[in-house]
């Protein structure tokens, strides 16, 4: 199988699992639940990284973790809410609706690409130090 499974991706496949689901319900025409869903991401969020820091975790474990993490935050924190303002429309969603939607998205994408720089950057920086042994690119 693909990838890296332990304890410490859990509650962030629980969050994605969360924004798909609030993503259907918001088309379905349920704002209220798709806005629970969105507030538990966030939840998630906040200690996703905590729980991580605390589990024994090979380099690769630990990188594959931070790539996953910033993947479903894209979904969670980009295309949910533009999906979820899309599902409260009661009017027939324009052009610069989509546009809107799309640079919502966009914004996200730069943001998360940056954090997933800096980090690397971080990475690099502790490994030059001394710190760590291995740097994943």
């Amino acid at each position: 199988m693909i990838g890296y499974y332990n304890v410490s991706v859990i509650l962030t496949y629980i969050s994605l699992f969360s924004a798909v689901y609030g993503m259907t319900e918001a088309l379905r025409g349920d704002p209220k639940v798709a806005l629970i869903c969105l507030m538990f991401c966030g939840l998630c969020d906040m200690f996703d990284g905590t729980i991580a820091r605390k589990c024994k975790r090979t380099p690769d474990e630990e990188s594959f973790g931070i790539q996953i993490d910033s993947l479903c935050d894209l979904v969670c924190f980009g295309v949910f809410p533009a999906m979820l303002g899309y599902g409260i429309k009661d009017i027939s969603v324009s052009s610069l609706d989509i546009f809107a939607s799309a640079i919502f998205v966009l914004a996200a994408i730069i943001r998360l690409g940056y954090f997933n720089v800096q980090e690397i950057n971080r990475k690099h920086e502790t490994a030059a130090k001394g710190n760590i042994t291995k740097v994943f690119p």
